[in-house]
């Protein structure tokens, strides 16, 4: 089967690489898909504000908590006919949120940073890496109930997490049980006095984003390794990167929504008339690595308010709004584990999704995942009449796998759906593997899942 898009496709890996080194954590990741949007003719709509009348071709996207980010594109047909076409995914990822008060002082002036495990990390790929950080600062405004906001992004190298020599640890290669209060604290430099220790993190932070000390209120601030995302392979087949669990189905769901809107999907520099049937939303959750239950994740009301008051909007009623919910479908974007060359026992005996293979759609019989016979159906007629193979994922029976997105999303708002995903290596490694097929795929599913 020929790669999608042709000459194009590069173009859109190229963007990819660029998307996950611009969003080393949740808050950068809202950023940078808010200003893709806002350059392809997107306006940022304020959740406190009235909504607006909204008519065919309308465009907007609003934000929670500075972390999720919601964009919609009102179709010409009835939502109480058509409904909603949903894409979901989640910009969170596996990693190290620093503790208050984080310098600790150690001999010699080292001096390394408290922290806290955030998500499901595999912590050794966290080891001798090139760390730095990013995130939000909290500064005093106008006053105490509202504070203003900073994100910052530090890009050069920090603070690593030294690992311990074999020769004081013989058995390091057998499997060694890893402390999160230990073994996990990053080296950030050695310091000359206490004063220095006492303000370190506080002087970084203030030279970073131009403010004084004495305005910073608090941080959500967290680890990331500086490695930027790279191609690899004999023909260049694999990609390398931080995060793309699950930004890289955030990048596929936003170049799909683009692909109407701008010749050069994601670079948007010719803007166009939108020719939407139905209404396009796309929803990018925070916390799905901790279980989405948070104003801003997946479990919220969120959304189901968003799109209640979008159908009131445009002069619907209540019964309009439920009969477009029943109308709807959500596709909810998560990645999935393709099968490994060197643990193939480890796989379903004839459900193990291949690199290259096509986007995966996932089954549980607990109802991990939301898809079932029909919305799985749905979906893979979807990549049918896209030019696009699928795979089923299912696990070992043996194994316990995660949940993700679809059925929390669905006890606030009871959508027919199904989830699916790319497959990848090292699944919550610092550093996981794709293969640019598969993506190039996704985005074609999802671009045709749109216009429907």
């Amino acid at each position: 089967m020929a790669a999608p898009f042709g000459g194009r496709g590069a173009l859109m890996i190229n963007n990819l690489l660029k998307f996950l080194n611009s969003s080393p954590v949740n808050f950068l990741a809202v950023k940078t898909t808010a200003e893709i949007l806002e350059k392809a003719g997107y306006t940022k709509f304020d959740a406190t504000d009235k909504m607006p009348a909204l008519k065919p071709g309308d465009k907007f996207y609003t934000t929670k908590n500075d972390s999720s980010i919601y964009a919609f594109e009102i179709g010409e047909q009835p939502l109480s006919e058509a409904g909603f076409h949903i894409i979901c995914a989640h910009c969170d990822s596996p990693t190290f949120r620093i503790k208050p008060s984080a310098e600790i002082l150690c001999e010699g002036g080292v001096v390394k940073l408290n922290t806290e495990l955030y998500g499901g990390a595999i912590m050794s790929t966290w080891f001798d890496r090139p760390l730095s950080l990013a995130g939000r600062v909290i500064v005093k405004g106008e006053d105490a109930l509202h504070p203003s906001t900073h994100l910052i992004h530090i890009k050069r190298p920090l603070l690593q997490i030294p690992n311990l020599a074999i020769h004081f640890n013989r058995q390091v290669n057998d499997g060694v049980a890893l402390s999160k209060q230990k073994d996990m604290l990053p080296v950030i430099g050695i310091v000359n006095n206490m004063l220095e220790k006492e303000n370190l993190l506080i002087n970084i932070i203030s030279e970073e984003i131009g403010v004084e000390k004495d305005a910073i209120l608090d941080f959500d601030l967290y680890l990331y390794d500086t490695t930027p995302a790279c191609t690899f392979g004999l023909h260049d087949e694999f990609i390398s990167a931080g995060r793309l669990d699950d930004l890289s189905m955030v990048h596929a769901g936003l170049a799909a929504l683009l692909m109407n809107n701008s010749e050069s999907e994601m670079q948007n520099e010719t803007v166009q008339k939108s020719n939407a049937k139905t209404t396009k939303v796309l929803a990018i959750f925070d916390n799905e690595e901790t279980g989405s239950q948070t104003k801003q994740g997946a479990g919220s009301p969120f959304l189901a308010n968003i799109i209640q008051r979008i159908v009131l909007a445009q002069g619907g009623s209540m019964d309009d709004y439920y009969r477009a919910v029943e109308k709807s479908f959500m596709v909810s974007a998560d990645n999935a584990h393709a099968w490994h060359p060197n643990y193939s026992e480890r796989y379903d005996p004839t459900n193990h999704p291949v690199m290259g293979g096509g986007p995966v759609i996932k089954f549980n019989a607990s109802q991990k995942y939301a898809s079932d016979a029909m919305s799985a159906a749905i979906f893979a007629n979807i990549c049918t009449e896209a030019g696009v193979p699928y795979q089923k994922f299912v696990n070992h029976s043996d194994c316990a796998g995660g949940s993700t997105l679809g059925n929390i999303l669905a006890s606030s708002l009871p959508l027919r759906g199904v989830d699916m995903g790319n497959p990848i290596w090292g699944m919550h490694s610092v550093r996981e593997t794709g293969c640019i097929l598969d993506h190039l795929y996704c985005i074609k599913a999802f671009a045709k899942f749109y216009e429907m």
